[in-house]
């Protein structure tokens, strides 16, 4: 039986030190990182489809639009309001905290800033009173949850600031495709999913209404990775099938 000498002996234990440290380290630039810069989040809904599917993994820039108390962990920093940064733009797609709770997060686009009048006509965005320019694009192809194909109406909408993006419009006269004018709230933002007829939005005031802008989390960037989900978490022999490739380091528009 060997006895380790007192020289072995601070050698091992210093080692370990080193290595807690070297962890440590790491664990709070991971920390910091994910409050400070990037956030993952994936998308649970088809709110947004057109643009994001469900399954898709999304890294949100925090520092983009600066920070309140909702975009820092857990809300507990007790100030109102944003600090540093800028406002969102028209077409960004945000993460922001459902105003209704200031918890759940969920993820539209940027379509009224404060002051903008916003309606439905028609299926047709108006922003101040005008149309926003809106074509028809080849059909957006979904999948049923019996695996049939279901091809659904897909719109290409340009913003008076020249941001495009696909919506889609499977209900033709939906229930939000007509609405009263909206008169956005100063410090607030109008959010709208693409998926028009699928998404509980700012059209609907008992469900997130206008968006107070220090619920903002972030902007959407890349998407990072994505799963059509056919593969568990433990079947890893599934995920080269299950992965969508083509959605890999793509941006979000």
């Amino acid at each position: 039986m060997s006895v380790a000498t007192e020289e072995e002996s601070m050698t091992f234990g210093e080692s370990a030190w080193d290595l807690t440290k070297v962890v440590g380290a790491a664990l709070l630039i991971a920390v910091i990182i994910r409050s400070l810069l990037f956030q993952p989040f994936n998308i649970p809904s088809g709110s947004m489809m057109g643009t994001l599917l469900i399954g898709d993994y999304l890294f949100v820039s925090k520092f983009t639009y600066g920070y309140s108390r909702y975009s820092l962990p857990l809300g507990f920093i007790p100030f109102s309001g944003r600090i540093m940064g800028d406002e969102p733009e028209r077409g960004d797609v945000v993460v922001f905290k459902l105003p209704s709770d200031n918890s759940t997060d969920y993820i539209k686009r940027v379509i009224g800033l404060p002051g903008d009048r916003i309606q439905m006509r028609g299926g047709v965005l108006h922003i101040n009173d005008t149309a926003v320019d809106r074509n028809r694009v080849e059909d957006f192809p979904y999948e049923l949850p019996s695996g049939d194909i279901r091809y659904v109406p897909q719109y290409r909408e340009t913003l008076p600031n020249g941001v495009e993006y696909n919506t889609l419009d499977s209900i033709p006269s939906g229930p939000v495709d007509n609405t009263g004018i909206y008169v956005v709230p100063e410090g607030h933002l109008f959010m709208m999913g693409d998926n028009r007829d699928n998404s509980s939005d700012s059209r609907v005031p008992t469900g997130v209404g206008f968006v107070p802008m220090e619920n903002v989390v972030g902007r959407a960037e890349l998407k990072f990775f994505s799963t059509d989900g056919t593969a568990g978490l433990l079947e890893f022999w599934r995920w080269p099938s299950a992965t969508r490739w083509g959605r890999l380091l793509d941006g979000v528009d």
